[in-house]
Order: structure tokens, then sequence, then C-alpha cells
């Protein structure tokens, strides 16, 4: 499963900065919370992969323990 977002570039004086929105879907589904610290590894010019800072259970296995 994948979702399409579009890069934003914010021009402010002499400074730019490039967001990136995370689509609510995913966030929710990963229960991503508020304020949560994720990090970005770079693996080629073509993958990027955005984790947690501070890991959590997987939800994976929260649904075989049930």
């Amino acid at each position: 499963m994948g979702y399409k977002v579009k890069i934003q570039r914010v021009e402010r004086g002499k400074t730019s900065s490039y967001y990136i929105n995370f689509p609510a879907a995913l966030a929710e589904s990963c229960d991503i919370e508020k304020a949560e610290e994720l990090e970005w590894e770079i693996e080629d010019r073509n993958t990027f992969v955005l984790k947690r800072v501070i890991k959590k259970e997987s939800f994976l296995k929260k649904k075989a323990k049930k």
C-alpha cells in the first residue's frame, strides 16, 4: 500500500524549507502520536525511510496475541 504526497517548498527571505504532509490515515494506522519524534534514513537517491526514534511494539504482534 502506498500514499502519494507532494513536497512543498516555503521560502522566507533568504532561507527555504521543504515540507512533506503525512496522511492522517497512515499516521492513525501506525499509532503515531502528536509530537512523536521520527527520523529519515536515506538508503539511496530514490529511497527514504522514515523511522521512529523510540520504537513501539509492532501492531502485527498485538494482533497475533488477541
